[in-house]
């Protein structure tokens, strides 16, 4: 089973380090949830083809 993953959505290094730059903090947090949740996302649907023993 192949997953494609959207990294059109990802921020790349250089924007990060502008809001850090501008210490917008605000925008840095919105990136970092929306990751956190992809990611929990993705650990959710691995979780649902996993078998128990």
């Amino acid at each position: 089973m192949s997953e494609k993953l959207d990294h059109t959505a990802q921020p790349s290094d250089q924007s990060i380090a502008l809001f850090l730059q501008d210490n917008d903090m605000d925008g840095l947090t919105d990136i970092l949830v929306e990751a956190l949740f992809q990611a929990l996302s993705i650990m959710d649907d691995e979780t649902v083809y996993e078998t128990v023993h």
